[in-house]
């Protein structure tokens, strides 16, 4: 199929899908359009880039569910706050009810905002949503991954590794495979922290987190990094500190200490592309890379992919009022992948066909393919 007349079904697809996205919908791209969107997260393949980051839309067996029947590409679980084997927890300030997310309009983009923190029931229950997760996992349905927010030291002080201990070891079990796939938070709320005014003390939580948390499970391992209240060459200390991860999340919400929430937007989005832009930020060997950060279309997504993102992680773009998306049937999930994939002037396939036109992406086997926009630019 001429670039013409891929276009010309782009459109129709774009059309034809506003009732009803496929849930097989990478299949579809590939046997048209002869576009292979394999993504990698964590070491594990994905059949398309999309998936979505912790938060309020994936503490729950039924926000999985839809999200499989959608076809997600992946979800991390809602970040829950490690404790010991009494139940203590060291960062217990970030185990607080969630107050009604509000999504409004920030500049040009949309941001949510919302008070609370981290998972606020049981850590029973959050083990159960963990086998949950893994069931989904195991049938190829869903890769989820669980999150946690570990003890975090002031510079002087010790680890508590009683909590790495338990929290690690019960969600390996409750994984029910190794490795256990988990990702660390570092949240923006933890930016805005006194916590977080040293970056020596930041440094070293990024150094030493890894290990301590290995030592207790076979895990593979990523690591939302925050986007700190300091400059950009900081955010690339960051980096290089968090080397001992498997994959870095780069990078999560900006933080308003005036009006005391996170928040993201074109701001957000500016920061986080301009700091992965340096050469610095793209090594040939360290932690696979995961974008976040306002991302609202496909032409987003690649800005992400070509410095070196081969997934992405969404929150705020699967909340949006559903008269802001294009479809006109179906879960958010779906209206939103809808319109990040099929768009056909911003869409994930219009843009790959774009670059495809224009000289910067080439076919390998006959196809086009997602991973070879990695670090392209």
């Amino acid at each position: 199929m001429s670039n013409s007349g891929s276009l010309a079904s782009l459109t129709n697809d774009f059309e034809r899908f506003k009732r009803e996205l496929p849930r097989d919908f990478p299949s579809h791209v590939r046997d048209t359009y002869r576009i292979n969107l394999a993504a990698r997260y964590l070491g594990r393949p994905l059949p398309h880039p999309i998936g979505k980051g912790s938060g309020q839309l994936s503490l729950n067996s039924g926000q999985l569910e839809t999200d499989a029947e959608a076809g997600l590409a992946f979800a991390v679980l809602k970040t829950v706050i490690a404790q010991d084997a009494a139940g203590d927890q060291s960062m217990a300030a970030w185990a607080i009810h969630e107050s009604k997310m509000k999504v409004e309009r920030r500049g040009a983009g949309w941001t949510v905002t919302w008070k609370g923190r981290g998972w606020d029931r049981s850590f029973d229950e959050y083990l159960a949503l963990v086998r949950t997760g893994w069931d989904l996992t195991r049938d190829g349905q869903l890769l989820t991954v669980p999150s946690v927010k570990y003890h975090l030291p002031r510079l002087e002080e010790p680890f508590r590794d009683a909590e790495y201990v338990f929290t690690t070891d019960a969600l390996a079990k409750a994984w029910g495979e190794s490795p256990l796939l988990l990702e660390k938070d570092f949240s923006p709320t933890l930016a805005g922290d006194q916590l977080s005014d040293e970056k020596a003390q930041i440094l070293r939580w990024l150094r030493e987190v890894p290990q301590r948390i290995r030592a207790h499970a076979d895990v593979r391992l990523s690591m939302k990094l925050m986007n700190a209240r300091f400059d950009d060459d900081f955010q690339h200390e960051m980096m290089e500190a968090a080397s001992g991860a498997d994959a870095l999340v780069v990078f999560n919400r900006l933080f308003d200490a005036t009006a005391g929430v996170a928040y993201g937007g074109q701001e957000l989005s500016d920061r986080n592309l301009r700091v992965l832009d340096r050469p610095s930020a793209r090594r040939p060997i360290g932690p696979s890379l995961s974008g976040t950060g306002n991302i609202h279309s496909g032409r987003m997504i690649v800005d992400y992919a070509l410095r070196g993102c081969s997934s992405v992680q969404l929150h705020t773009f699967f909340q949006l009022p559903l008269e802001e998306y294009p479809a006109t049937g179906g879960s958010r999930t779906q209206r939103a992948l809808h319109a990040l994939i099929f768009d056909p002037r911003d869409g994930l396939l219009a843009v790959m066909l774009e670059r495809e036109a224009a000289g910067t992406l080439a076919r390998r086997g006959g196809e086009l393919h997602f991973l070879d926009l990695i670090g392209g630019n």
